[in-house]
């Protein structure tokens, strides 16, 4: 058997990334920026309002109270989106909404719910009753408080999220330059399988190709749904040969232990063997870690091929450990890996000394600040309801596992 870290490492080691694209922002949410972003002009671009009320001169409100309002005469009103039209002078105040541009003479808002209207001035002049006294720049954005002209909004390598998109459409940069989508096709293999309905003797449903499609997309790849193939050395062949022209990368669960009916691996080297490069190459693992021991991994034609294995729960934790890295790091990112923490173990996580590390999966909840983690009910390769349980995987050194009370590193999936 072979060590994780150094299957990894050959793994990753192959991984070419993908070139830089210009794409909309509104398509761009997951993916990596490939250039520098600034701002072309401040934000905000003006000094503005932050609260519904009255712009006013602070010095005008001296000494206000609930008890001894300050009453201002109103010489206008200032919807956002308006520019203004008339100063504020000494004793006057102008009625304004949230996101409006300061008018010239006002150095302060008073929020509305600490005044009241005043329409029964001397002259039947509208006015306010101010209760509080406000200070120069009470409830003022400044012009530039969050962007300066020229300043550095985004360096190459930001991981682009939803608060991303919108600074980008504040600025303007209505497209950016980001390391593209990876293609990746999702085939699965075996007689056994069948999509849905009812199940004839020997057949199960085929819950891999909707797990890996869903794995991969949340990788932020494009995913391409291959089928399944036959347990036939041609047909697999001819679905494999097409998938590598069409794809990055191609995931295939199943056909990749040592049974006479798995050719996988046989198809990945006829179509090797035909690559007139001869740069391709194929390479089969036996995995110093339970689950997922067995894994297939190839670049053929300049597309990288993942075998994973059949049972549900190895292909779900080879997907993890082996072809999400290497699909994140093509896209780009820095750092490819799930978040790792160290956590207390309730109740022990049990296991036998068998010259592997064991991915168990576990629920996570946090305690008093730190990260505890409990075993779901069962830990066999088969059983994918108790993955659908898990928050993350605990990384089981060999040995006799971690007693209760113990300390494990974990694998989170958030």
């Amino acid at each position: 058997m072979i060590p994780l870290e150094e299957v990894r490492a050959t793994v990753l080691g192959r991984v070419v990334p993908l070139e830089v694209v210009e794409v909309p922002i509104r398509d761009a949410l997951g993916l990596v920026l490939a250039e520098r972003v600034t701002a072309p002009d401040a934000v905000p671009p003006f000094a503005n309002t932050a609260m519904d009320g009255y712009a006013v001169r602070a010095a005008d409100t001296a000494g206000a109270t609930a008890e001894s309002p300050v009453r201002l005469r109103v010489v206008g009103d200032l919807p956002a989106g308006h520019a203004p039209t008339v100063a504020v002078g000494p004793g006057e105040a102008i009625r304004i909404m949230t996101g409006a541009p300061m008018p010239d003479g006002a150095d302060a808002i008073v929020i509305v719910e600490l005044t009241a209207r005043d329409d029964q001035g001397r002259d039947g002049d509208d006015g306010v009753l101010v209760q509080r006294a406000s200070e120069p720049g009470r409830h003022v954005r400044a012009a530039g408080g969050d962007l300066r002209a020229g300043e550095v909004v985004f360096e190459p390598g930001t991981v682009l999220r939803p608060a991303h998109i919108g600074v980008l459409a504040t600025v303007d940069a209505q497209t950016v330059r980001v390391h593209r989508r990876a293609r990746v096709g999702v085939l699965s293999t075996g007689d056994e399988l069948v999509e849905s309905g009812p199940l004839a003797p020997g057949k199960i449903r085929d819950s891999n190709r909707p797990m890996l499609l869903s794995l991969a997309a949340d990788a932020g790849a494009t995913v391409i749904d291959l089928g399944s193939a036959r347990d036939d050395e041609a047909a697999m062949t001819a679905t494999l040969d097409a998938a590598i022209a069409d794809c990055d990368v191609v995931l295939t669960s199943g056909g990749v232990s040592v049974g006479d009916y798995d050719f996988v691996s046989a198809a990945l080297e006829h179509i090797a063997a035909d690559d007139p490069t001869g740069a391709s190459v194929v390479e089969w693992y036996q995995v110093a870690i339970k689950p997922a021991k067995p894994l297939c991994i190839a670049t053929v034609r300049g597309t990288s091929v993942f075998g994973l294995p059949g049972n549900p729960v190895s292909s779900m934790v080879s997907f993890e450990l082996f072809a999400r890295p290497a699909l994140r790091s093509m896209m780009g990112h820095a750092d490819p890996f799930r978040p790792e923490v160290l956590a207390l173990v309730d109740g022990g996580l049990d296991r036998r000394p068998d010259g592997k590390v064991h991915f168990d999966r576990v629920r996570v909840r946090v305690e008093a600040g730190r990260h505890v983690v409990s075993g779901v009910r069962n830990q066999e390769s088969n059983a994918l309801a108790s993955s659908a349980m898990a928050d993350g995987l605990a990384i089981l050194p060999d040995g006799d596992g971690v007693p209760d009370g113990g300390e494990v590193t974990v694998m989170l999936f958030t």
